[in-house]
């Protein structure tokens, strides 16, 4: 049988496979057989088997999460340094010279455009939902001190307490947030999407997960081997973006509750949830270009002014300050906020950083093949340094703003009603402390929809991607139904975790996260390997 090549890219994998060559097209759709019929088949399993032994299942999810966190931390941290110390490495060795899609080739969007919809799609919920939650947490727990019983600490304080110092206790709550969501998390995006966008853009294979691993398991990747990398990476893209709009759904009901008085039952989840979804159904019939590019630019244009507003009128001095001294901690304490081993403070690497990272990397198969989607014409060195670094920036200016004006509060007025507000609401309850907070908290709730639909969109594209085979034309329908999916997991898991709904979407998209970060792991291997040989094959 003759080997096929696309001359068309620059170091061409030769193979007989071609895109689409096992798929079917029952009733007009176009699906990769047996990719989507087993990812489908199960989720809508598992969806029909909570629904039908809610108690059984909520019982298992508040078991799940604390059973992976508690065993298997040292992994999910282990993992994250590799991921950034293997993406640091390929931006300063002479790799990071190479081109994706060759060196003649010229970026599809601007900086600007670019910039949009990496952050729109790869971290804004979490931003709308952790802003004031997560600093005002780690900034509560600090002042509070350690504590424990039988040897053991039962504190949720990051690394040691600064019990009574409240500069002290802010500064390290600002460096366990700007950690949770600086280096580490874009590091695990930009694995997964340099390693898609160079064996797409360079090799010539498809644009799926399975072809970031064709240098280890040859034409192996057609078969099996490549239908579980790519099925596991459809769960943890589904369950991770139904844990983000789980979350999205509890702010957003949250603050029209406090806002208006209105419901936050499970009716009105559901409602909520379809309407979400509805809206990002219109997003995905317009397209890439006509419906998240534009509603990223305009998601960056808002979320941009209501973070001027809040530094302008706002206790502007204290945010800078809490910016500046936020990023210089989170520098000092890195290393040891890395560190998976001999930690005393279980509690806080276990219940906060295990899950971010399972979370980070649930959300990696979609934001990273989002990501390449729109990354051609950028060098290994300018993709990796934009995708890791200026994120970071953005964080950690976000962090300081939000988390520095809520702990302000609390250290003029140890009463104020942030303090003592749910995760949900700390948003809305810092913001009513500034003028105009009506307007501000509408603004806040849009932010919420639009950044659930800017990620909601391209999920939904790259699922389809990956179970129609690698096509990026296959008919918009597929793209509706996974769309629709992503809302009825969300709902359910919602649903069956009641006042525990959180652990739910938390407990799954830790355990989906698990199997994916040892295929991350493998994904650093193979890349390392298809990148050394095209810079052996044309040396730059």
């Amino acid at each position: 049988m003759s080997r096929k090549t696309n001359k068309s890219v620059p170091h061409p994998v030769k193979t007989d496979h071609e895109i689409g060559q096992d798929n079917i097209t029952p009733f007009g759709l176009d699906i990769h057989n047996p990719v989507f019929l087993i990812s489908g088949i199960s989720i809508l399993v598992f969806v029909l088997i909570t629904l039908m032994f809610q108690e059984g299942a909520a019982q298992f999810f508040n078991w799940l999460r604390p059973f992976l966190t508690s065993n298997f931390a040292w992994f999910f941290l282990s993992a994250g340094n590799v991921f950034l110390l293997f993406a640091f490495f390929l931006m300063v060795s002479p790799l990071g010279k190479i081109r994706l899609g060759g060196q003649e080739a010229k970026p599809d969007y601007s900086y600007i455009g670019w910039f949009a919809m990496l952050f729109a799609a790869g971290m804004g919920i979490g931003l709308m939902f952790f802003g004031v939650s997560e600093p005002m947490s780690h900034f509560a727990s600090s002042m509070g001190g350690t504590s424990g019983e039988a040897a053991a600490r039962t504190d949720w304080v990051p690394l040691v307490a600064a019990a009574g110092d409240v500069i002290a206790a802010r500064d390290l709550g600002m460096a366990a947030t700007i950690f949770h969501w600086a280096l580490h998390p874009w590091a695990i995006y930009a694995v997964v999407a340099l390693s898609l966008a160079f064996f797409s853009y360079n090799n010539g294979l498809p644009l799926t997960l399975r072809s970031a691993f064709y240098p280890l398991l040859g034409e192996r990747v057609w078969g099996w081997w490549g239908h579980v990398i790519d099925i596991t990476a459809v769960f943890a893209t589904l369950f991770g973006l139904a844990t983000s709009l789980g979350f999205g759904t509890e702010q957003v009901l949250a603050g029209l509750n406090f806002l208006f008085g209105w419901g936050t039952g499970g009716l009105a989840k559901v409602i909520l949830i379809f309407v979400i979804t509805a809206i990002a159904l219109i997003s995905v019939i317009r397209g890439l270009d006509g419906g998240v590019k534009v509603l990223s630019e305009i998601n960056i244009g808002l979320a941009a002014v209501l973070l001027l507003f809040v530094i302008i009128v706002g206790p502007t001095l204290t945010i800078f300050e809490t910016i500046f001294s936020g990023g210089i901690a989170y520098a000092k304490e890195i290393i040891p906020l890395s560190n998976p081993f001999g930690r005393e403070d279980s509690n806080f690497m276990q219940g906060w950083t295990a899950f971010y990272w399972a979370w980070w990397i649930s959300w990696s198969p979609f934001v990273g093949m989002f990501i390449a989607r729109v990354s051609r014409g950028r060098t290994v060195r300018e993709f990796v340094f934009c995708v890791i670094v200026i994120p970071m920036m953005v964080g950690i200016i976000w962090m300081g703003a939000f988390g520095g004006t809520a702990v302000s509060q609390v250290m003029a007025d140890a009463a104020a009603p942030v303090k003592d507000a749910s995760l949900e609401l700390k948003l809305f309850v810092m913001l009513e402390q500034l003028p105009l907070s009506t307007i501000t908290s509408l603004l806040g709730i849009v932010l919420v929809l639009c950044f659930f639909i800017t990620s909601s969109d391209p999920g939904s594209l790259v699922i389809d991607t990956i179970t129609s085979g690698g096509k990026t034309d296959a008919p918009v329908s597929q793209r509706i139904f996974w769309c629709s999916f992503e809302g009825v997991v969300a709902a359910t898991l919602l649903l069956v975790g009641c006042s525990e709904a959180l652990t739910a979407l938390q407990a799954m998209a830790v355990s989906t996260g698990f199997p994916f970060t040892i295929v991350l792991l493998a994904m650093c291997v193979s890349l390392y390997i298809g990148l050394k040989k095209a810079y052996k094959d044309s040396p730059l």
